[in-house]
């Protein structure tokens, strides 16, 4: 089965997704690493972006087949003159995809030419590709609708692109309204007339293009054309995250290596970061919450024998499989999340019901330990008598001055480290920023290492909206040190104390060693309370 990436092109033209040349670089390599066989990279004569990543690409030496897009010539006009052609040719890429019409309507509505001068288009542009020593792929646009109005002239659009020397035809759902009974039917028919391999390429209009793209491959198409999480035009494409296992791991062809399928949702949640495109966490395959267990009897059930409640090994994809502590958790949820961090806990020990009794009524007051693994790490260490304390609060005062240069916050904090006491100040752009500076400067001094440490998200949600300025709010706080990346939430009436919480668990998460354990190796254990890692 060959895999046809197009997230640098198609994927781009989503909305809200802009990639530098640099980004694209970047991606490019992840995906060659991956193992698809084309990685299309744009349309070389549409922009200057375009242009510098076709020059730069060309010396990374891929595996896969670079590949540039264009459309087929101008009407009334020939190939020679026509200047994308002329700049897709001298991109440097090994192959070209062509994108021409099959759908009469397009043709007289969009084209406004003949429908035997858009045949000329298709074979002249194909075989000008051709001649040049490019691979020629056509990407058939508007396919099946184009097939319901007009199987015929539909067919013999496919067949001008064969007689081109096309080395795939690729049919296109491009207003993605067709449905998987009729793809399959459709492709089954071409499959049948078109001496030629076929490709498919759908979109997501109708949230079918995973399951058409399934069904083309089904009747008989071979390659298939996605992107990475499905980005691309209005809903966008086929996404490749759900596509490439649902071939290899179900339907048993064969695409890229084992190894390489196991990078997947690194590929994914790397592409994500690039593109400033928030990952759903209920993404099939790669998303966080992909094998996350909630529910008491579901964890009890997977504590036995996984595949109670898993498709597959979540390790296939390179995701992992999680356990969400909640109000709904039960014992099983306890004992499966004190394992995974190495706890020995006891299952009749009292400790455990009073953990699942203080979780139920945290998550009462509107704590959310789902998304905040880091703060629920330390309530069970804390609660299992697994951590010492680093440092102590005594106090903190904040101050909000309005000056003619603007707003200025300036935070005051007392701490006791050690058996000292740390009196700091420090000033920020916002309440919680000065908090930050402060508590950083009064630590810095015992852990100079902390100064790794950087708030990368800050969210805030209002819990009781009918008490307006008075309502309770819970602050979700995420922290990375550029190796990982964790959560911590608080909560309050106050939304600077929430936001004090949420702060002290990352810092506290940070020092205790438990995002890497090297990432505060000059700091002796015994200060960093450090006990049975």
């Amino acid at each position: 089965m060959t895999i046809f990436d197009t997230t640098l092109r198609d994927g781009t033209q989503g909305e809200g997704i802009s990639l530098t040349a640099e980004d694209k670089v970047k991606i490019a390599l992840r995906l060659d690493a991956l193992g698809v066989h084309y990685i299309e990279g744009g349309n070389p004569g549409s922009n200057s972006k375009d242009i510098e990543f076709f020059r730069r690409i060309r010396e990374m030496n891929l595996k896969a087949k670079l590949t540039a897009f264009g459309s087929t010539r101008r009407k009334n006009s020939s190939c020679e003159q026509d200047i994308n052609l002329k700049h897709l040719t001298e991109s440097g890429a090994v192959a070209a995809t062509l994108v021409g019409k099959t759908w009469d309507f397009h043709v007289h509505t969009a084209l406004q030419t003949t429908l035997e001068e858009n045949l000329a288009m298709i074979y002249e542009s194909l075989a000008y590709v051709r001649n040049r020593g490019m691979e020629a792929l056509f990407d058939a646009e508007h396919f099946f609708d184009g097939y319901k109005a007009n199987p015929e002239y539909a067919l013999a659009a496919l067949a001008k692109a064969r007689d081109a020397g096309a080395a795939w035809i690729v049919l296109c759902d491009t207003n993605g309204g067709t449905l998987p009974n009729e793809i399959q039917e459709i492709v089954s028919k071409v499959v049948s007339e078109i001496n030629a391999p076929i490709g498919i390429h759908t979109h997501n209009d109708c949230e079918l293009a995973v399951a058409n793209s399934l069904a083309a491959v089904a009747a008989g198409a071979r390659q298939v054309q996605g992107t990475i999480n499905g980005y691309g035009e209005r809903c966008g494409n086929a996404n490749l995250c759900s596509v490439l296992p649902n071939l290899q791991l179900k339907m048993g062809y064969r695409a890229v290596s084992d190894e390489q399928i196991k990078m997947l949702t690194g590929v994914a949640r790397y592409v994500s970061e690039l593109a400033n495109a928030h990952l759903p966490v209920n993404q099939p395959y790669v998303g966080n919450a992909a094998f996350a267990h909630k529910g008491g009897i579901h964890v009890s059930a997977i504590m036995k024998d996984s595949k109670t409640y898993e498709h597959i090994q979540p390790e296939l994809v390179g995701n992992k499989q999680r356990v969400l502590v909640s109000e709904l958790a039960g014992q099983s949820n306890i004992l499966s999340k004190a394992q995974e961090l190495g706890l020995n806990v006891n299952p009749e020990h009292a400790k455990s019901r009073i953990v699942i009794d203080r979780i139920k009524e945290l998550e009462h007051q509107g704590y959310q330990f789902e998304g905040a693994d880091a703060s629920l790490e330390l309530l069970l260490r804390d609660a299992f008598g697994d951590t010492q304390d680093i440092f102590t609060v005594e106090s903190f005062k904040m101050m909000v001055e309005k000056t003619a240069a603007g707003m200025v916050s300036e935070a005051i904090v007392k701490l006791r480290v050690g058996g000292q006491q740390v009196y700091t100040v420090a000033e920020g752009n916002g309440p919680v920023n000065a908090l930050d500076n402060a508590l950083r400067k009064a630590l810095m001094q015992f852990y100079p290492d902390i100064n790794r440490i950087h708030l990368t998200d800050y969210k805030v949600r209002v819990l009781d909206e009918k008490d307006a300025t008075a309502a309770k709010v819970r602050v979700l706080m995420e922290s990375t040190d550029f190796k990982d990346t964790w959560n911590t939430v608080g909560v309050s009436s106050n939304v600077i104390e929430a936001s004090w919480e949420a702060l002290i668990d990352s810092i506290r998460y940070a020092l205790l060693g438990m995002v890497k354990k090297d990432a505060l190796a000059d700091i002796p254990r015994e200060e960093l309370g450090l006990v049975n890692l």
